[in-house]
């Protein structure tokens, strides 16, 4: 039998309506920033990150978690001995981050959220130190301050033995010609797909439904001799020293997608009616590939939940999308110009898979 998103215990039909209703109420709440002198920018609404403008630059921040990938830690490091949580550190500090700079913000500061089933979890050495240590070269990466944090111990509210990590980041977009919202997006405009390192933080719980029906679970072998769970927990691609190369070299994308949750659905997340043809498909990672064979998922099913190799969008003047390439690459990120977006219904069209999302498959929007 199949093994798609919806069994794995995630289901977007459900989770989408709280999403939606939550953005109407929060909307309300926006005349509030005029007693202090700011105002929201109201395009922000539904993107990754809020924006607030300050006057001389744009405030933008996000809170984002991790989600399930230190159930998948705990379970390699009884099979390796390795906690991995330097990994999913960066993991955590992605979510937020790669959400943040689509909006064209520079990263200034994180905060972390890390919230134990009980006291005993911290004092597992070995495994703080590795936390502590992936998170503060994360911040390292992107250039960012890591201000604090919260670390309560949640009996009865988190599993005992578990933890649930999340991070809150805060960025500056200045010069205010940076801010990328979509209001130059248009057709002509071309599609460039940043590369993944593997299932980075979305779909694991898919990938951790998967490993219960492997014979050898986690210690399953791919194709190219990797264990299943340690190819699962390699690190999310930070993005940011990306867009932030871009910058210095003159190149302000017209609109940014970070490629997460709903997968290459998220190509057309931009709210205007355009079309995006993809005529270029990135190599899919081992990893991605191992879960769409063994879980007998159809294309529809896995570029609709998984990243499958790219793992961010950048949409650019087509005149620019040859040194987009080259910063990317220079950056230590493979890129590929994967096709164009064009007049039309507002559909991501993938040409060499026959496969085509339509508008009604997306709503992450009030």
């Amino acid at each position: 039998m199949s093994l798609d998103y919806k069994r794995s215990g995630v289901d977007y039909a459900l989770i989408d309506p709280l999403k939606v209703l939550a953005q109407r109420a929060a909307a309300a709440t926006a005349g509030n920033l005029a007693r202090h002198g700011l105002a929201e920018v109201t395009a922000s609404r539904g993107e990754s990150a809020y924006v607030v403008d300050c006057g001389e630059f744009y405030l933008a921040s996000i809170t984002e978690c991790l989600g399930t990938k230190a159930l998948v830690a705990d379970a390699m490091r009884a099979i390796t001995g390795r906690t991995y949580y330097d990994r999913i550190a960066q993991d955590t500090l992605a979510m937020a981050i790669n959400d943040l700079v689509t909006v064209g913000a520079t990263p200034v500061s994180v905060h972390a959220y890390w919230a134990a089933g009980g006291s005993d979890w911290f004092a597992d050495h070995a495994r703080a130190r590795d936390l502590v240590e992936g998170w503060k070269a994360a911040c390292d990466t992107c250039g960012v301050a890591w201000g604090g944090g919260e670390t309560p111990a949640l009996a009865g509210v988190v599993e005992a033995g578990r933890i649930d990590l999340a991070a809150s980041c805060v960025g500056i977009v200045r010069p205010k010609s940076r801010l990328t919202l979509g209001e130059k997006l248009a057709a002509g405009d071309a599609i460039v797909l940043l590369a993944s390192s593997g299932i980075h933080a979305n779909g694991v719980s898919l990938a951790r439904k998967l490993a219960e029906r492997l014979p050898q679970g986690y210690a399953t072998r791919l194709d190219d001799g990797s264990l299943y769970g340690e190819a699962l927990l390699a690190p999310t691609v930070l993005y940011a020293p990306v867009s932030e190369a871009l910058a210095a070299a003159g190149i302000v994308p017209h609109y940014c997608a970070n490629v997460t949750g709903h997968g290459w659905r998220k190509l057309m997340r931009h709210p205007t009616a355009f079309t995006y043809r993809i005529d270029t498909l990135p190599p899919v990672p081992p990893v991605l590939a191992f879960i769409a064979r063994e879980a007998h998922l159809d294309a529809r099913e896995a570029y609709g939940n998984l990243n499958m190799g790219a793992g961010f969008a950048l949409y650019v003047a087509a005149d620019d999308a040859e040194r987009t390439l080259q910063v990317a690459r220079a950056s230590g990120v493979e890129a590929w110009i994967a096709g164009r977006v064009e007049a039309g219904p507002r559909q991501v069209v993938i040409e060499p898979l026959a496969l085509t999302f339509g508008g009604e498959d997306l709503h992450v929007r009030a």
